[in-house]
């Protein structure tokens, strides 16, 4: 594994995404406890991407039409499901004092939500397709075992990062309820972005 590999992670996992987006939104509205169950959600549902890439399952999304397109538009309805989510009263975005303290309603479907987010994104199985070989020497006796090793480090940095998202969302908890203002901002400009999202993975091609 090289260290072009572990900087190339990095900055991708850093360039915000559904999955930053929504670790953020969780973070700020229950606290970091949440915001690491999120990120763990997200960081699952990168594994049926990684698997498909490392088996050439994700080549049936460049031969087969319909079925990138059943799972895009999975994808765009779930998307604005968020944003609704967001935008509604006692969504992911409804802080009010007090409830970074409290037990999260579910932990499980806080996780079970970050999982769809990125098992609904058609374009994660192509990403890696393109990415992981890239780091794999043509010829290696051992081509498989170094990609799943590869995807098992991006996951890892992909927990690693969000938590840090998650985080900094979490500490900026008061700050937001102390001015309702900025929640009001907030939740437009999340709900604004998920809805952004929708729509270019609606009008994407490939």
């Amino acid at each position: 594994m090289s260290i072009e590999f572990l900087i190339t992670s990095i900055a991708v996992i850093l360039l915000p995404g559904i999955g930053v987006l929504y670790t953020i939104a969780v973070g700020l509205g229950r606290g970091f406890r949440a915001s690491i169950v999120a990120a763990a959600g997200c960081t699952v549902g990168i594994l049926p991407a990684a698997l498909a890439s490392i088996i050439g399952l994700a080549a049936i999304f460049h031969t087969s039409a319909l079925a990138f397109q059943v799972v895009k538009y999975l994808g765009v309805l779930y998307m604005l499901y968020m944003a609704w989510n967001i935008l509604r009263d006692g969504g992911a975005l409804d802080v009010k004092k007090g409830d970074i303290n409290k037990e999260p309603v579910s932990m499980m479907r806080t996780a079970v939500k970050g999982t769809l987010m990125n098992v609904l994104n058609p374009k994660l199985s192509l990403f890696f397709l393109a990415f992981l070989p890239q780091f794999v020497e043509v010829g290696h006796p051992d081509a498989t075992a170094t990609m799943f090793l590869l995807a098992g480090v991006f996951m890892l940095l992909t927990f690693i990062v969000f938590s840090g998202y998650g985080l900094c969302a979490s500490l900026a908890h008061e700050y937001v309820i102390k001015r309702p203002g900025v929640l009001k901002w907030l939740k437009r400009s999340f709900a604004a972005t998920f809805g952004f999202l929708s729509v270019r993975l609606a009008l994407s091609d490939r």
